[in-house]
């Protein structure tokens, strides 16, 4: 079983910088893994991502020194199941507002009997059986991250970030600001100052957190302020926003008239 990188770095608390992949491609992804960010998230919440397409991104990204993470779609054991066979090492788990649901999750991603993850014993994850002891390592390399995006999952942060297996939080910012009155608005006071409330509540009980944010002038600041995973851009960002841009230069050398 190849060593899960990002695990590792997480617990030496050496601070990662990713970048967030929703155009399920793996051409995108190739392009992405040529630069040189720590890891890469890949989305099936809100992206037209279906496990085959996953498994392609998966292999792309092995190809490079960066780490995968991906997001299911739900909180479902089978779905996390189904990732885990393919051979994710690191799921976001997202919506998660309790405890009981952080130890719903923690079952899914570890074997029997310390959680309820069917065993094959020939898939990609184990490389299709020629990993004779991955059944006995995955529970101890697989990372368990946990999506709070709630004020409830926020009152809720020192009960979830003990649950055993999960391994560090995550906190998402666009639903937080929804769910908070302030939909569209991450900018907003009161969601910043929630944002710092979880980071400072998570650095006291020594678990690590992340966010997204790209928003440079705020992912700099949470980069700063010492989040231990902060993905700084989108694909779908960074696409729009080089279009625009050349767009702007070329309408700013057409001849008027």
């Amino acid at each position: 079983m190849q060593a899960n990188r990002f695990k590792a770095q997480l617990l030496a608390r050496k601070q990662q910088i990713g970048v967030w992949s929703m155009l399920a491609s793996s051409n995108v992804v190739e392009v992405l893994t040529q630069s040189s960010y720590d890891w890469i998230l890949l989305d099936t919440e809100h992206a037209p991502n279906e496990v085959p397409m996953v498994l392609e991104q998966l292999r792309t990204v092995a190809q490079s020194e960066m780490s995968a993470i991906v997001r299911p779609s739900t909180n479902d054991a089978v779905q996390i199941k189904r990732l885990l066979d393919i051979g994710a090492q690191t799921l976001l788990i997202p919506m998660v507002d309790t405890a009981a649901d952080a130890s719903i999750a923690a079952a899914a991603v570890h074997y029997p009997p310390r959680g309820v993850r069917g065993v094959s014993m020939a898939t990609r994850a184990n490389r299709y059986g020629r990993d004779e002891d991955y059944a006995w390592r995955a529970n101890e390399d697989i990372c368990l991250l946990v999506q709070i995006e709630t004020p409830t999952g926020l009152a809720n942060l020192e009960r979830i970030a003990e649950v055993e297996g999960v391994d560090a939080i995550f906190i998402g910012p666009s639903d937080l600001a929804a769910t908070l009155g302030h939909i569209g608005d991450v900018r907003h006071r009161e969601i910043q100052a929630a944002i710092e409330d979880a980071r400072l509540r998570a650095e006291r009980i020594g678990k690590p957190i992340g966010i997204l944010m790209t928003d440079p002038v705020l992912a700099a600041r949470y980069v700063e302020q010492g989040f231990d995973y902060v993905a700084v851009a989108t694909d779908i960002g960074l696409l729009r926003a080089g279009a625009e841009a050349r767009l702007k230069d070329a309408r700013g050398l057409v001849k008027q008239g």
